[in-house]
């Protein structure tokens, strides 16, 4: 049967914001069967090249954040469908963001304005996800009932919380917390995180933009996922809840279920076993 992901999808503009800037992309690398946006959901096989979904988030307060989004993710699948090379599942997924960073700044460059947006994607292959990271949105992981965040924010506002001139909790109401230190194209070079899990049978990955984070907590994700009885029907719920409590930003937010040949979640395992950053390289 091999290895299978479903996909919901959604994205939203908001209750506040008139443009949508963020986007959302999910496809198999084998034969390139996509996503559609704002609202998609379906099956993609993971082949020997894998499977991608990302989520990006232009920079509202830059020039053209919904061509950057765009172009950060079109980028990235053409990277990772181009010629097949003979590199490693942790090589692959860094060049391809390299690429689209590249493509960005050089996009920006010949516009003559300042593009940014940010980028959470998982690269899907074998038995694991490479989860890579810029900026501030961001990755969970549901397994077995509990969820864990994978991803750190590259903002202002949790590198206060890492140097501890503030609590996680007071930091969630801090009026900066948009602020963000890294952006794919914004400048020249930046610093890409990159972590790796080795996935289970019914584990769900979580990928949104900081409009669905910011409103909704990790808690209450879980609570939608794990209540609604598909998961499109959670993406929708999702989306709901960030508007009721205003939309002031755009929303985001893709759920990965996995299944097929994986062996079941060991309970009890704590995630950071299983999840670990593999390194932090320029771009």
């Amino acid at each position: 049967m091999g290895m299978y992901l479903r996909i919901a999808g959604r994205t939203d503009a908001g209750r506040v914001r008139k443009r949508n800037e963020d986007a959302f992309l999910a496809m198999t690398l084998d034969d390139g069967a996509s996503s559609s946006s704002p609202r998609w959901t379906g099956r993609l096989d993971v082949g020997p090249r894998g499977a991608l979904v990302a989520v990006s988030d232009g920079m509202g307060g830059a020039q053209a954040g919904d061509v950057a989004s765009g172009l950060v993710l079109s980028s990235l699948a053409e990277a990772l469908t181009g010629p097949s090379q003979a590199k490693t599942s942790h090589a692959t997924i860094a060049g391809a963001v390299k690429e689209a960073h590249r493509s960005v700044w050089q996009e920006g460059c010949s516009r003559g304005v300042e593009m940014g947006a940010t980028l959470t994607a998982a690269f899907v292959r074998g038995t694991h996800a490479y989860v890579a990271e810029v900026g501030d949105s961001r990755a969970y992981l549901l397994r077995g009932g509990s969820i864990t965040q994978l991803t750190k924010d590259q903002s202002y506002v949790q590198m206060l919380v890492d140097r501890g001139a503030v609590s996680a909790e007071d930091a969630q109401d801090l009026p900066f917390r948009n602020i963000i230190l890294q952006a794919m194209g914004y400048q020249r070079t930046l610093s890409v995180d990159l972590g790796r899990i080795d996935l289970c049978r019914r584990d769900c990955l979580i990928l949104c933009s900081d409009g669905l984070s910011n409103d909704v907590k990790a808690d209450e994700m879980r609570d939608v996922i794990l209540r609604s009885g598909s998961l499109i029907e959670a993406a929708d719920r999702l989306i709901a809840l960030a508007n009721e409590r205003g939309g002031r930003d755009n929303e985001t937010i893709v759920l990965v279920g996995v299944g097929g040949d994986l062996p079941p979640a060991n309970r009890g395992e704590p995630v950071h076993q299983v999840y670990r950053v593999l390194e932090t390289f320029d771009a």
